[in-house]
């Protein structure tokens, strides 16, 4: 196993995203992480399917969707269609996790879970099989 470097969008220029995006990948990251957030699960706005469409007319980089939003659900087509490639969601906004699991696969995506400073990891106990990537959070999340 080797260590996948998945660089963060959200300090990006957002009229220049495509540049943005492309120096990330020339210093070496693997991946773009793209920060989703809505406002109501976290108290920060950022971006929507729209931006991520956008970065996948400019990059073939592997997008990594981070959804920390509260009904995750009704956006991971949206997400999907986008061009997404992982799509990741919080337990604690999931009621039934593996339905949310298994709607982002059935929408083309590979499936992570992302876990806060304070979730405790058995979460992943009952969904194990279905998940493609675990995002450890160093702090809570927003």
């Amino acid at each position: 196993m080797s260590a996948i470097i998945s660089a963060s969008i959200l300090a990006a220029d957002p009229l220049n995203i495509g540049r943005d995006a492309q120096l990330i990948r020339e210093a070496g990251a693997d991946w773009l992480h793209v920060d989703v957030m809505d406002g109501h699960y976290v108290p920060n706005i950022t971006y929507g399917p729209s931006l991520v469409a956008a970065l996948r007319k400019q990059t073939g980089a592997v997008l990594d969707v981070h959804l920390m939003i509260s009904e995750p659900d009704r956006y991971i087509r949206d997400f999907a269609q986008a061009g997404a490639d992982y799509i990741t969601v919080h337990p604690e906004v999931c009621p039934h996790l593996h339905r949310t699991l298994t709607a982002i696969k059935e929408a083309g995506c590979k499936a992570g879970v992302s876990l806060n400073p304070s979730t405790i990891p058995a979460v992943l106990d009952y969904v194990w099989e279905q998940v493609d990537l675990v995002l450890l959070m160093s702090v809570n999340p927003g």
